[in-house]
């Protein structure tokens, strides 16, 4: 069978699609909700295609694809392939293994907030991240950051004089000491509680002066906030989505494939556990409870149990596709307590599991 016989023989569902090269070496993964469709831009609209594209086109000489239940299931079923076979076009157009963190640590009597590749172990810094956008993104909030709430020293330490910065009205003059250096540390604090999720008392802050900026037609300065708060806005969803994943929450997710069926996922921190198609067609809910309950206990349990630990930078790509789609508007999950599978006869797990099917 012939490339055009491969696209024209695609299924219209969700699934995987794996690009070869005239060695059978893997080149592209892509996922989509319809492969036939999706694969067939590639070749379909050739002229409007940026560069990148037009030279993976140009290489492609055999296609592969996995079909899957849903959506939900390429984007994991992708994420996974990419890690596995690492091919060339998915790495020129998006790095998997570009991972950055955000870092405050003590220099010169400050403490800085820097960006590193790697955490440096046990030095006594905080970190945050691992961010998986390139790292120009993250310097480019931090920096953003650092010019709004003006604390931009550009001092290598305090030697009585004012750095080049606080001429321009980016430092508060923490080179020169005094009450500027506690108003920076209250700044770094509120960061940190920031980015941790204890506090957001400081981005609020950035809302109500760029609001107040514009109210005066300081458009100049509200742009600044604003082009600020956006490039926050994905750190602290990145922290969200690291937060989340790292409680170690039992969570089981039901999708509707169509009237007769629906799809069972048992979800741990960024993997999934478990997944099953189950047919509802003359199954009443009590049989349906009785099914995933004892799902729940067999991936669950108490002797499935592992140690917690922090979110490590592999599992970043699949806890955010776990994360957003849990978030998604149509997304139905039960988060299942430690507390609940003390025994294979907890109520709890009965009453949940009754109304969460009642809902779905």
């Amino acid at each position: 069978m012939d490339m055009k016989e491969k696209i024209q023989s695609l299924p219209s569902s969700p699934g995987v699609y794996l690009m070869k090269d005239s060695l059978g070496g893997i080149i592209y993964v892509g996922k989509s909700k319809n492969l036939k469709k999706r694969v067939q831009s590639y070749f379909y609209q050739s002229k409007s295609q940026p560069k990148k594209i037009k030279a993976l086109v140009s290489h492609i000489r055999d296609l592969e694809h996995r079909v899957t239940d849903t959506e939900f299931e390429a984007f994991m079923l992708e994420c996974r392939l990419i890690q596995e076979f690492k091919p060339m076009y998915n790495k020129k157009m998006k790095n998997p293994l570009a991972y950055t963190y955000i870092v405050v640590n003590m220099r010169d009597g400050l403490r800085r907030i820097e960006i590193a590749g790697e955490p440096a172990g046990n030095d006594g810094a905080v970190y945050f991240g691992p961010y998986t956008s390139s790292r120009h993104s993250v310097e480019r909030a931090v920096q953003s950051f650092l010019e709004c709430c003006q604390i931009a020293c550009s001092s290598a330490g305090f030697n009585g004089s004012a750095c080049l910065n606080h001429s321009l009205g980016l430092c508060r003059g923490m080179c020169l000491g005094g009450e500027a250096v506690d108003e920076y540390n209250e700044i770094i604090d509120r960061f940190i509680a920031m980015l941790d999720g204890s506090d957001r008392s400081l981005y609020e802050e950035m809302r109500d002066r760029m609001q107040r900026a514009a109210e005066r037609y300081d458009f100049e300065t509200a742009a600044k906030f604003r082009d600020c708060i956006e490039a926050l806005d994905y750190i602290l969803m990145k922290e969200k989505v690291i937060g989340f994943t790292g409680e170690d929450r039992n969570i089981v997710v039901i999708e509707e494939l169509d009237e007769d069926r629906i799809k069972l996922f048992l979800i741990k921190r960024s993997r999934i556990l478990y997944s099953e198609r189950i047919s509802v067609r003359g199954c009443d809910t009590a049989s349906l409870c009785v099914k995933i309950k004892t799902a729940i206990f067999s991936y669950f349990g108490p002797d499935t149990r592992l140690p917690s630990s922090e979110v490590s930078r592999e599992e970043v790509d699949e806890a955010q596709i776990i994360y957003s789609y849990l978030q998604r508007s149509d997304g139905r999950y039960l988060v299942i307590p430690e507390e609940w599978l003390g025994s294979e006869d907890s109520a709890e797990i009965d009453d949940a599991l009754e109304t969460f099917l009642d809902e779905v």
